[in-house]
C-alpha cells in the first residue's frame, strides 16, 4: 500500500521514528541499521516502508534500503517469523553479515535473537538458503553517524537492546563489554552489534 514514506523526522529511537507528512505524524517500526542512517530530528527523510496488517494491528516498517527491506520482507516469509523478529534480526546484523550467517548455516548467532530458538533458526537457514544469494545487497548503508558521548552512546544501546526483547540488566553488562572492547569512537550501532555477540 505504502512503498515509500518521505517528510520530516520529528523523532527517532532505536526501533521507532515519528515521520511528518504535511501535518500527519507516521510512527514508524525501523531495524538499528536505518535508525544510525536516517539523520536527526528536523532533517527530511525518505523511507522504503512494508506495511503491516492484521485483525487487531496495523504497522509500519520502514528501511533505509532496498536490500533491508527485500530482506525483512523475505524473512517474514519464514513460518515463526513476525515482523517485530524480522526487525530484531536486521537490527542485530547487516544484510551481508546475515547472508553470510545463512551461508555458514550459523544456528547459533541466530538463536542469540529474541524469540529465535534452534529449530526456528534452523527453518530460516532452510527456508531461505535458495532464496539469500539472489538478494542484491546493493549499497545496504554502513554506519556513518559517530557518538560523542560515552554516556549517551551506552543509554542508547541500553535503551535499544531493551526494546529489541533483552533484559535490561543483561544489557547493562553486555553494552558495558561492547564500549569498553571497542573504545569511544564506534558507532551506536556497533556497540549494539558487539553487546549482542557479548549476551
Amino acid at each position: 500500500m505504502y512503498e515509500y514514506i518521505s517528510g520530516k523526522i520529528i523523532t527517532k529511537e532505536p526501533t521507532t521514528a515519528i515521520v511528518d507528512v504535511q501535518g500527519i505524524g507516521y510512527k514508524i517500526f525501523i531495524p538499528l541499521s536505518t535508525y544510525e542512517n536516517i539523520g536527526q530530528p528536523g532533517d527530511s527523510v525518505k523511507l522504503l516502508t512494508h506495511f503491516k496488517v492484521r485483525e487487531d494491528d496495523q504497522s509500519l516498517y520502514g528501511f533505509a534500503s532496498d536490500p533491508e527491506r527485500d530482506l525483512f520482507r523475505l524473512l517474514i516469509d519464514v513460518s515463526g517469523i513476525g515482523a517485530r523478529t524480522g526487525i530484531s534480526i536486521l537490527s542485530g546484523a547487516s544484510v551481508n553479515e546475515f547472508k553470510q550467517r545463512i551461508i555458514n548455516e550459523d544456528v547459533k548467532a541466530l538463536t542469540l535473537i529474541p524469540g529465535i530458538g534452534k529449530k526456528t533458526a534452523q527453518r530460516i537457514i532452510v527456508e531461505l538458503a535458495e532464496k539469500l544469494p539472489k538478494l542484491n545487497t546493493g549499497d545496504a548503508m554502513a554506519p556513518t553517524a559517530l557518538i560523542s558521548t560515552k554516556t549517551q552512546v551506552v543509554d542508547e544501546a541500553i535503551r535499544a537492546l531493551v526494546s529489541l526483547g533483552y533484559n535490561k540488566i543483561t544489557a547493562e553488562k553486555s553494552v558495558t563489554k561492547a564500549v569498553a572492547n571497542l573504545g569511544n569512537a564506534a558507532t551506536l550501532e556497533q556497540y549494539i552489534k558487539t553487546a549482542l555477540n557479548m549476551i
